[in-house]
C-alpha cells in the first residue's frame, strides 16, 4: 500500500495522500468515512477543508475533544487514540506522528540538512536554507508536528531542504532525527538551556549531541570545545572565525551589517551580530561540503532575511534599536553583549529573564552581569534577578513600564538600544510602546 501511496504523492508533489496511506505509514486502524489529504495540523483551529486533523495531547486537554470540531470544519481525516468515524486510530498518537512523519520524509528523494543547537538555530536554519536555494519550515517550526507538515507539503523537485531540530526534553533529538533523516547536520554552539529537563551542560551535550549520528555533520568551533571539555571527540570538520577546517577571515561586526572573507571572497551579511555572521559561515560551509557553488551562495546571503525578535535592527526618532529577543539563554546573551560591547557612541542594553534555567537561574544570570561588567557595559535588567544583577554593575527595575520611562529620560537620538531577554517577558513590547 505504501508504494502506491508513494506514487500518489510523488504524481502530486505531495500534495494529496489517501486515508489508507496514512493509516498503513502511522501503524492504525482506519475506520470508515475519511478521504484523501492535502495538508495536517495539530490545532483544530487552523485545520480546513482537506486536512489530518492530528489529536496529540495537550497540557490542559487532550486533542481528541476536538476531533468532531474539526471534521465539521472540513478536515478529512483525524489522527486519534480513540475510534470514530474518518479516524485513523492509534495506541500512541505522538508516535504515530512520528512514523507518519518519517514516511512522509522518506518521499523526498533531495538532500536533507538539518540543523540544531543551544542557541543560533534558527538564524542558521534560514542562512542556510537561503543560500543554498533550499526550502525550510518558516520561523522556529523545530518539533515533530510541523516537520511532518513540512514533509508533507514538500515537492519532491527541489533538490534539498534544510530542517531545525529544537529539543527541550530528553530523548526529543533522537525522535527528531529519526524522522528528518538528514544527511548533512550543522550544530550552532552548546550551553545551558532547558535545564528543567536536562539539568545542567551535561545533559545538554548528551542530548545535542544527537544530531551528530546524521552520515556528516559540521560542527562550530564553540561547540567542539564544549563536545571536547566532556569527552566527545570526533572528526567533525568545524567552522568558525578562528583555527576551523572551514575558516571565515577579517570578520567585521558592524551596527547594520556583518562583512568577512570566505577563502578570499567577501562576504556580506545584512545583520548585525555574531549570530548571522555564523550563520551565514555554516551556510558556506555546508555548500563547500556539498560541492555547491561558493559565490552563489555569498550573493544569497547578501540579501539574508531573518524572523522578527533576532537581531532585528529598527530606528524610532533617531535611536536605535537592536530587538534580539526572541529568545534568550547565557550563551546568547553573552554573544550579543560581546557584539554590542564592540559597537561605537552610547549603548543601552536591556537585559530581561532567561527561563527554564532550573536550580542554576541565578548563578546563570549572575555570569551573564559579570560578563557585561568585564565588558563595561552597565545594563538595565528586569525579572527576578534584576537587583543581583545590577549589584555588579547596572540598573534594575520592577517592570516593563518602569524600564520604558528609565530609559526615555536616558535615551537620546543617535544612542543604541539593545533588548535581550526570554520570549515571554515581551520585551520587544519598548519598541510598540516607544512613541505611544
Amino acid at each position: 500500500m505504501l508504494r502506491g501511496g508513494e506514487l500518489e504523492v510523488h504524481l502530486a508533489h505531495i500534495r494529496e495522500v489517501t486515508p489508507e496511506w496514512v493509516a498503513e505509514a502511522a501503524g492504525g486502524r482506519l475506520h470508515p468515512g475519511g478521504r484523501p489529504i492535502k495538508d495536517l495540523h495539530w490545532d483544530s483551529r487552523q485545520v480546513g477543508p482537506g486536512f489530518l486533523f492530528v489529536a496529540l495531547p495537550g497540557s490542559r486537554i487532550h486533542g481528541r475533544a476536538f476531533a468532531e470540531e474539526a471534521l465539521a470544519q472540513g478536515a478529512h481525516l483525524v489522527l486519534s487514540d480513540r475510534p470514530g468515524r474518518a479516524t485513523v486510530e492509534v495506541t500512541d498518537t505522538h508516535g504515530a506522528l512520528l512514523r507518519l512523519g518519517r514516511a512522509l520524509r522518506n518521499l523526498f528523494p533531495g538532500m536533507v540538512v538539518a540543523v540544531g543547537g543551544s542557541s543560533g538555530k534558527t538564524t542558521a536554519k534560514e542562512a542556510l536554507a537561503q543560500g543554498l536555494g533550499f526550502p525550510a519550515p518558516g520561523g522556529n517550526q523545530n518539533t515533530a508536528p510541523p516537520l511532518a507538515r513540512f514533509f508533507l507539503n514538500l515537492s519532491p523537485e527541489v533538490p534539498g531542504a534544510v530542517v531545525e531540530l529544537g529539543v527541550d526534553r530528553v530523548g526529543e533529538m533522537a525522535e527528531l532525527m529519526g524522522l528528518a533523516q538528514p544527511h548533512l547536520s550543522v550544530l550552532t554552539a552548546l550551553g545551558e538551556e532547558h535545564l528543567l529537563a536536562f539539568r545542567d551542560l551535561e545533559g545538554v551535550v548528551r542530548e545535542e549531541a544527537g544530531l551528530l549520528l546524521a552520515p556528516e555533520a559540521l560542527v562550530s568551533l564553540q561547540a567542539a570545545e564544549v563536545l571536547s571539555a566532556f569527552g566527545r571527540r570526533g572528526p567533525w570538520p568545524t567552522y568558525g572565525f578562528g583555527e576551523a577546517t572551514f575558516r571565515g577571515e577579517d570578520l567585521e561586526l558592524l551596527a547594520g551589517e556583518s562583512r568577512f572573507r570566505y577563502k578570499g571572497m567577501p562576504v556580506r551579511v545584512p545583520h548585525p551580530g555574531w549570530g548571522p555572521a555564523l550563520g551565514a559561515l555554516a551556510a558556506l560551509a555546508a555548500a563547500e561540503m556539498l560541492g555547491l557553488d561558493l559565490e552563489e551562495v555569498a550573493e544569497r546571503l547578501a540579501w539574508l532575511r531573518l524572523p522578527p525578535g533576532r537581531m532585528e535592527r529598527r530606528e524610532i526618532g533617531g535611536v536605535v534599536f537592536l530587538n534580539d529577543a526572541y529568545n534568550a539563554n547565557p550563551l546568547s546573551v553573552k554573544a550579543g553583549l560581546l557584539w554590542l560591547a564592540a559597537q561605537p557612541g552610547r549603548k543601552w542594553p536591556v537585559l530581561g529573564e532567561m527561563r527554564e534555567l532550573a536550580e542554576k537561574a541565578l548563578e546563570l544570570h549572575l555570569g551573564v552581569a559579570e560578563e557585561a561588567a568585564r565588558l563595561g557595559l552597565r545594563p538595565l535588567y528586569l525579572g527576578p534577578y534584576a537587583r543581583a544583577q545590577a549589584a555588579l554593575g547596572g540598573e534594575a527595575v520592577e517592570s516593563l513600564e518602569e524600564a520604558l520611562a528609565w530609559l526615555k529620560e536616558r535615551v537620546r537620538p543617535g544612542d543604541l538600544v539593545y533588548l535581550k531577554a526570554s520570549r515571554a517577558l515581551g520585551l520587544e513590547r519598548i519598541l510598540e510602546l516607544w512613541d505611544a
